[in-house]
């Protein structure tokens, strides 16, 4: 039922290195929006506290239940703290090993990680276009997002959680073709 994904704990860390700036800046720009549709700063950032510790205890094999989370005045703190323990769980290769679970589904460790990884840079682009800033990550690493999203999107645009592919010159910057492969517009504005 899925294809093989290949384990990448070699670059969680490096995925997730621009969001504490990212976090710190958009924190004070609560309804800019994002590029999700409809979505603004707050939700983001409510998705992220939502499913960040559910992502990182699937890396354990036993995720809390996803509950809604409102931001509290500390919530940047919050978020990096869940964050620094997604990066280590999902930096550990073992996480990467066998089965796990995400919500009620059973699924490849190998699937789980490659959202987690995926999740880091699209939410991470997300955040820096809504506060007009630019973001990079080294193309090898995009390069691996790239190859790894190719595998996801399908089985994530059943679920509804990616947007068709957008088109984007196939010389295009790196980033680029990863977030249009994700359903963005790279050229998207608030």
């Amino acid at each position: 039922m899925f294809p093989d994904f290949a384990p990448r704990p070699h670059i969680v860390a490096a995925a997730a290195a621009p969001h504490a700036d990212l976090v710190a800046e958009a924190a004070g720009q609560l309804d800019a929006l994002v590029p999700c549709e409809g979505w603004t700063v707050r939700d983001l950032a409510e998705h992220l506290l939502t499913w960040t510790p559910v992502l990182a205890g699937a890396g354990r094999g036993a995720p809390p239940e996803p509950a809604s989370r409102a931001l509290g005045d500390d919530w940047p703190d919050v978020l990096g703290r869940e964050r620094a323990d997604l990066v280590a769980v999902w930096s550990d290769p073992q996480a990467w090993t066998g089965t796990t679970t995400m919500t009620s589904s059973e699924l490849p460790a190998p699937v789980v990680g490659t959202m987690a990884l995926c999740e880091l840079v699209l939410h991470g682009w997300d955040l820096a276009a809504a506060v007009g800033r630019r973001v990079s990550w080294d193309d090898a690493l995009l390069e691996e997002v790239h190859e790894a999203l190719a595998q996801l999107t399908p089985l994530g645009r059943q679920m509804g959680a990616f947007g068709a592919a957008v088109d984007v010159p196939p010389d295009a910057p790196m980033l680029d073709r990863v977030v249009a492969l994700a359903g963005r517009d790279p050229g998207w504005r608030p």
